[in-house]
């Protein structure tokens, strides 16, 4: 997980204010609609659902056939939670077709919002 040496008063967690996991899909040519019905039809839902789950955000950039997630949570052991139950892989498994490399995750230590 990439880490910050910034700490902001007032922030709890010593400093953190939330988790976020970045997870990036490359997906084929044209599919960009079909992935984002699908994650809208099924799978917002279920993350919302998930205990920690905070916001989050989808950037997409329709040249690249590139989509971002951005998930943030409250604890890092809410976080990976959903990774340690199959909760994420079975999300992700949903528009697994539609892709043409495996999904990329990372972590970071959200620091302050802007």
């Amino acid at each position: 997980m990439y880490k910050t040496r910034m700490n902001l008063n007032g922030f709890r967690n010593g400093g953190t204010l939330l988790y976020a996991r970045v997870t990036t899909f490359q997906v084929q040519s044209g599919q960009i609609d079909t992935w984002t019905q699908i994650t809208r039809d099924s799978v917002i839902a279920v993350v919302k659902q998930q205990p920690g789950y905070n916001s989050g955000l989808v950037l997409t950039d329709e040249s690249a056939n590139k989509i971002m997630v951005i998930t943030l949570w409250e604890t890092e052991a809410d976080m990976k939670a959903g990774e340690a139950s199959g909760y994420y892989q079975q999300q992700a498994a949903k528009v697994a077709s539609l892709l043409t490399a495996p999904p990329v995750r990372e972590a970071y230590e959200v620091t302050f919002r802007v």
